[in-house]
């Protein structure tokens, strides 16, 4: 049974060795909102059960939410090796130092495990093996002895390790095996371990079983694929981002929208309890989509506060790039701290969904008039 490389991290970091921090999307706006949540440039990687997928084009990167739309939607549907890319992982990009190749699998010849390090990451091992066979380490574990950290460590000074690394470097070595032996595994893989500023991490994770052994292991068989979402987004045609707190008023909203004759580019719902935390991520994916020039965000504070809606503008506004004009309705419970809030910072506001609604429009349809003059 083999893995996605999502799965195969599941178990990794159930076993201590660490991973980047991502998220499985299945739709290209599902990858924006992941995007928008991890807050930083992010690799849009297929997940297919074949090798060789960045060789293909199967991985991809972007700095912003907008980027990995385009990105994703390339992706999905993409035919690698015979496999039809049907959901992606979006993960944090690293800033890699350097790279390494780690891999446990059974030598039938020799009938034991066989532990293939190099210093040599992110690689095609089989190419180095002819061109550099000597940059490429092998070493034999005795099944019926138990596996030690020391020797991880000597494995790892083997291959050139250095000295600030060669404990963590051994951890992970070691922890790999007891994933290799744990899970009755034909494969386990890292390539590449990167080591970066926060230390030695799995960029990528490879996990085959035996699937005889699958009745011991049902905790990986029921593996769940889906995160929850924190809200609700859907990607539309037209150039007015529609953000609410519950789907009856961004609904509403949409249709107000196309009232005064304007087309929304999203329905996004933050839901009815939105948090500052909330705000932030719902505006940093609408403001990085191209096809928004202006936004609408429509709250009527109920359990949202419209106070932690105002802070969220406010610090979104300050850290984004890109700048759409934004239009505000705010009104509901912590109204006038809002509103104080943003009239510190300069930000319009209407209390009213109407003119909030019509105002929108009516600058977008400026902005389209400037862009044709």
């Amino acid at each position: 049974m083999k893995f996605y490389e999502y799965d195969a991290k599941k178990i990794f970091v159930k076993e201590g060795i660490p991973i980047l921090e991502g998220h499985v999307a299945y739709s290209p706006e599902q990858a924006m909102e992941f995007a928008s949540e991890l807050r930083s440039p992010v690799a849009v990687k297929s997940q297919v059960l074949v090798g060789g997928r960045g060789k293909a084009g199967g991985i991809k990167f972007a700095d912003n939410p907008g980027e990995v739309y385009y990105a994703a939607s390339s992706l999905f549907g993409m035919d690698i090796k015979g496999e039809i890319v049907k959901h992606l992982l979006i993960e944090k990009k690293a800033n890699i130092k350097k790279e390494f190749f780690l891999s446990i699998s059974i030598d039938r010849i020799v009938k034991k495990p066989v532990i293939i390090t190099s210093s040599e990451g992110g690689i095609d091992i089989e190419e180095l093996a002819k061109t550099n066979p000597e940059k490429i380490n092998k070493y034999h574990v005795n099944p019926l002895e138990e596996f030690l950290p020391y020797q991880a460590r000597e494995i790892g000074r083997k291959i050139g390790i250095s000295n600030e690394l060669i404990s963590l470097f051994g951890s992970i070595l070691w922890k790999l095996f007891q994933v290799f032996s744990k899970y009755d595994a034909q494969i386990a893989e890292i390539n590449p371990l990167i080591f970066t500023e926060d230390g030695l991490i799995a960029a990528d994770a490879k996990l085959e079983v035996e699937n005889d052994s699958l009745f011991r292991h049902q905790d990986l068989v029921q593996l769940t694929e889906f995160k929850p979402k924190e809200f609700a987004f859907v990607k539309l045609d037209g150039d007015i981002a529609v953000i609410g707190n519950g789907a009856g008023l961004t609904l509403t909203g949409m249709d107000v929208i196309k009232y005064y004759g304007g087309e929304p580019a999203t329905f996004l719902d933050i839901g009815g309890g939105a948090s500052e935390n909330t705000i932030e991520k719902a505006l940093n994916l609408v403001l990085h989509y191209d096809p928004v020039k202006v936004v609408f965000l429509n709250v009527l504070g109920g359990i949202t506060k419209a106070d932690d809606v105002a802070n969220g503008v406010i610090d979104i506004l300050k850290s984004s790039k890109r700048k759409p004009k934004i239009v505000i309705r705010l009104t509901g419970t912590n109204e006038k701290e809002g509103q104080k809030l943003l009239d510190a910072a300069g930000i319009p506001y209407e209390t009213s969904m109407e003119k909030a609604a019509k105002k929108a429009v009516e600058i977008c349809n400026s902005l389209k008039q400037e862009e044709c003059s």
